[in-house]
């Protein structure tokens, strides 16, 4: 497998939430599509949903990607609460880790606090404040 990049669905809130992530991983972001610019005749996006993001793409320094779009109107809601899987951030040291936790869960919900791991990592796992689930980790060589 060449890369596997994670991607998040959001009910309205992509634009912000990617902003959000930026401001604490850093990177571009290289790509927001909104619905309005995709609107033809035959594939009419809503009014309500002009401004939603059909694609928003953050590129990472490290060169991963995060994906994300929010759902249009008429496919519903997604489920903020719903048991999500999580995305795992590896760190290059403990400090990288303790900034990226404190970070992204501001404002969130912490679920296992960043600390030592019965399996020898530097480790902790929050829902950030959009309901993304995550996993920060530093594995010491």
């Amino acid at each position: 497998m060449l890369h596997m990049h994670p991607w998040i669905n959001f009910n309205g809130n992509a634009t912000e939430a990617f902003t959000f992530y930026q401001s604490v991983l850093g990177g571009e972001i290289t790509k927001n599509l909104r619905f309005k610019e995709i609107t033809t005749p035959e594939l009419a996006a809503p009014p309500e949903d002009d401004e939603k993001s059909m694609i928003i793409a953050l590129r990472i320094a490290s060169g991963a990607m995060l994906f994300g779009n929010d759902v249009p109107s008429f496919m519903g809601t997604t489920h903020e609460r719903e048991n999500r899987s999580k995305i795992l951030l590896a760190m290059e040291s403990r400090e990288e880790a303790e900034t990226i936790f404190a970070g992204l869960s501001a404002g969130g919900e912490v679920e296992v606090p960043l600390g030592d791991s019965p399996w020898g990592t530097y480790f902790g796992m929050f829902r950030d404040k959009y309901g993304i689930e995550w996993m920060v980790e530093y594995t010491p060589v």
